[in-house]
């Protein structure tokens, strides 16, 4: 039951994630729920990264409102200018093949490598991104080899907005800018995620019950 609940696999990119925040290897065993605060918590959408994730970097007594992940159209849409780039390159050299050197079937062998390249390189990009909503913080986390972690506490989160692409219009998507109070603290961004506005709202919502709460 307990590696019904916890996983058989152990996968390269979980242990580069236990590297990267210094988490012992026992911490990735799954431990019963503490307290009534975890109980309460509200359900959320995840995945297993996800979830193995976020249970290692919250502090104690935080509550996750809301787990998200870009959007699948993020592993088009992140590389759509190479990929139209490449398909053009395919077909031109269709069209040209009498005028061009070598055959044919080289050009369009490398056209699919590198638009195949280009794809698994985007499916690990978008398994590597996870943005978490906490009653605390707002975080992003991204990367392929190394793991890049945007956090900011929510009291510290001057103003938020949805921001809208011309690829993100056509299929719905928007993007959450997070921009702090602090200077000293990078801009955050949740990119590329599906009911954006509705997202947007559970984001101010939680921003204003942690500012509330200072008071």
């Amino acid at each position: 039951m307990r590696n019904a609940e916890c996983g058989t696999k152990r996968l390269t990119r979980l242990e580069r994630i236990r590297s990267a925040f210094r988490i012992p290897r026992s911490a990735f065993d799954c431990h019963p729920a503490e307290g009534s605060a975890a109980a309460a918590a509200p359900p959320v959408i995840t995945t297993s990264l996800a979830t193995l994730l976020t249970a290692h970097i919250l502090q104690d007594g935080e509550i996750v409102l809301l787990i998200v992940k870009p959007s699948l159209w993020y592993i088009v849409l992140s590389g759509l200018r190479f990929l139209a780039f490449v398909l053009i390159l395919m077909i031109g050299a269709t069209l040209l093949d009498d005028r061009m050197p070598g055959r044919n079937i080289v050009y369009l062998d490398a056209g699919m490598f590198l638009l195949s390249g280009r794809i698994m390189w985007a499916v690990l990009q978008w398994m590597g991104r996870v943005y978490v909503l906490t009653d605390r913080r707002i975080l992003a986390l991204s990367g392929v080899f190394t793991i890049d972690v945007f956090d900011c506490p929510l009291r510290k989160v001057a103003r938020t907005r949805i921001l809208y692409s011309t690829r993100e219009r056509v299929m719905r998507l928007g993007s959450i800018h997070i921009i702090p109070s602090d200077d000293e603290l990078p801009d955050g961004l949740w990119l590329m995620i599906p009911r954006p506005a509705e997202t947007h709202e559970s984001v101010v919502a939680a921003i204003n019950r942690a500012k509330q709460g200072m008071m």
